[in-house]
């Protein structure tokens, strides 16, 4: 039997509107802040008597997501206080769907749930930067902001990775409905809230012990659900209670996604991710999310961006490699121009190496210290766009032909050939074969740089406001308003909007503002509302799809 929902407080500047949902620790409701005026959510946490340990877990959640707001897909929290012997919370009100409502109405499609697991994977790595483990990734605790993007929330079971796993009196696993999604773990006299599903095995022994694989294992979790529809231990049409699960993910009896679209590196990796041993899973949240950049790069998406906070002076040591598997974004490597030694005429017998260096062209003096025999330093011709990577690039570099002391031997010269050539035939050569070099590095660049052309159309964006990436690629525009018409009733009211540079095979996505429960796709720019209340406004929210990326900036519109 569900709970009766708590009369919203009266909180000094915060108007009430109305109540956006309720869980197992908490209310929550929408109001409308009035200096500055904008809408917020306030979560009242439900506790019979504000004592010393429940005042002290208030101030703990608070200041946890205090330290975790300025990330991009982390719920911002603006305010916390006691209303009436009631805790709250003023936080950022995200009117988009959370990923729960967002699977349930429709699976997502590979490239978003990757893109929405990297970006989730952001936010629990920065987390775990910080110190704090999250505990209950689930699809019910990723919101959608007003900008589309993904909000990671409900740090209330939250522990440092130092600290106890924090306890909450609820009830214990015995008594937990069959099918539920929540449940407790004994931890002695007290009980710690999770949400099965989505758990990892090790929270279900009688002293968890959680550690950042434990938030890999749900974050794998997360994204399996938003793509098979269902949790990944739940078998159709097989007894699915709260136990049943728990046997299944002791035993990492994932149940297939049966869907053609899913690669099976993605598959891998998810099955990585939820391995019941964690020695056998990724071993932090920033090794997952690579792996599903490199899925994106196979499948011919650019890698989505990983936002990590700037720790400062937190930084260890470099290591003695540079930081080669580090997260960077590097320049791309283009060919390297540089001069060659006088080539051996053609048909020439093989000499002996020289006891000096040659010396370099004019003008292509190495810098620093000496180059080695027979080459010298590069100059290097580098393009402007930048990539993410996992190691230091390989760089294409011309080298200069073998000579006799090379370790692989040269195919016997005809003795056909002219046995030598004049010196100025020799700077002739050398000369030319420079010349060449150095056009065509330049004109890798020029093509990195402009895109192929004058007749390739010049993004005036990057993906980095979209995806986080640094690649140069075309952005979707913004849709631009229309009209709003309501039938005679009132109960009907038909959207227009503008695309300002429609493509064949542009399409539209919307979604009503107030529930957000389900994405609806239009081909034509119009959307119909049905039994609507005449007396309540009504909005939708509008993005332009174009092969797969969508516009960054929704149009609202209202009646």
């Amino acid at each position: 039997m569900r709970r009766s929902v708590t009369a919203p407080p009266e909180i000094p500047g915060l108007e009430y509107t109305r109540l956006l949902g309720s869980g197992g620790f908490a209310d929550v409701f929408l109001y409308k802040q009035q200096l500055p005026r904008r809408d917020v959510a306030v979560k009242v946490l439900l506790v019979d008597d504000i004592d010393a340990g429940a005042r002290e877990r208030f101030v703990a959640e608070a200041n946890v997501m205090a330290r975790l707001s300025a990330h991009p897909y982390i719920v911002t929290i603006y305010h916390a206080d006691i209303a009436g012997n009631r805790p709250y919370f003023v936080m950022e009100y995200c009117p988009g769907p959370s990923l729960a409502d967002r699977y349930k109405a429709k699976v997502l499609d590979v490239p978003d749930a990757l893109r929405t697991g990297i970006r989730v994977g952001s936010a629990v790595a920065a987390a775990h930067a910080a110190g704090i483990l999250h505990r209950d990734i689930k699809p019910a605790n990723v919101l959608t902001n007003g900008f589309g993007w993904p909000a990671l929330t409900d740090f209330g079971i939250a522990s440092t990775l130092e600290g106890e796993v924090p306890a909450h009196t609820t009830t214990t696993l015995g008594s937990v409905r069959r099918g539920d999604a929540s449940a407790t773990g004994n931890t002695g006299s007290a009980s710690v809230g999770l949400s099965v599903p989505w758990s990892p095995p090790e929270m279900f022994e009688d002293d968890p012990d959680p550690d950042v694989r434990s938030d890999v294992f749900s974050l794998a979790a997360t994204i399996h659900t938003v793509l098979a529809g269902r949790t990944p231990f739940e078998v159709p049409g097989r007894s699915n209670g709260t136990l049943d699960i728990i046997g299944r993910i002791e035993r990492g009896a994932i149940t297939p996604i049966d869907r053609p679209d899913i690669p099976r590196s993605l598959t891998a990796v998810l099955a990585k991710g939820m391995a019941p041993r964690r020695a056998d899973r990724y071993q932090d949240v920033v090794q997952f999310v690579r792996a599903l950049q490199r899925v994106e790069l196979e499948l011919g998406y650019a890698p989505t961006g990983i936002d990590l906070p700037n720790l400062g002076g937190q930084d260890t040591e470099r290591p003695a490699d540079g930081g080669a598997d580090e997260t960077r974004m590097r320049p791309i490597a283009t060919v390297e121009a540089q001069p060659r030694p006088a080539p051996a005429p053609i048909g020439a017998p093989p000499k002996a190496a020289p006891k000096a260096a040659p010396k370099a062209a004019p003008g292509r003096a190495p810098k620093g210290s000496p180059a080695p025999a027979g080459e010298v330093e590069p100059t290097r011709l580098r393009g402007v766009v930048p990539v993410v990577e996992e190691a230091p690039v390989a760089e294409t570099v011309m080298r200069p032909r073998r000579t006799a002391t090379d370790t692989e031997p040269e195919a016997a010269p005809e003795a056909s050939e002219p046995d030598a050539a004049p010196p100025s035939r020799r700077t002739a050569i050398l000369l030319s074969v420079s010349g060449a070099i150095v056009a065509a590095g330049v004109a890798a660049v020029l093509i990195a740089t402009l895109g192929g052309g004058d007749s390739a159309p010049k993004p005036t964006h990057s993906a980095a406001a979209s995806d986080g990436g640094g690649l140069q690629v075309q952005v979707v525009p913004d849709p631009k308003p229309g009209k709003v018409t309501r039938s005679a009733d009132g109960k009907t009211v038909t959207f227009t909007w503008k695309n300002p540079s429609p493509e064949p095979g542009d399409k539209y996505q919307w979604s009503v503002v107030a529930t957000n429960i389900d994405i609806q796709t239009a081909s034509t720019p119009q959307a119909i509302v049905r039994n609507v209340d005449p007396k309540v406004q009504t909005c939708i929210q509008v993005r332009i799809l174009r092969s797969g990326r969508t516009s960054s900036n929704p149009l609202k519109e209202c009646t």
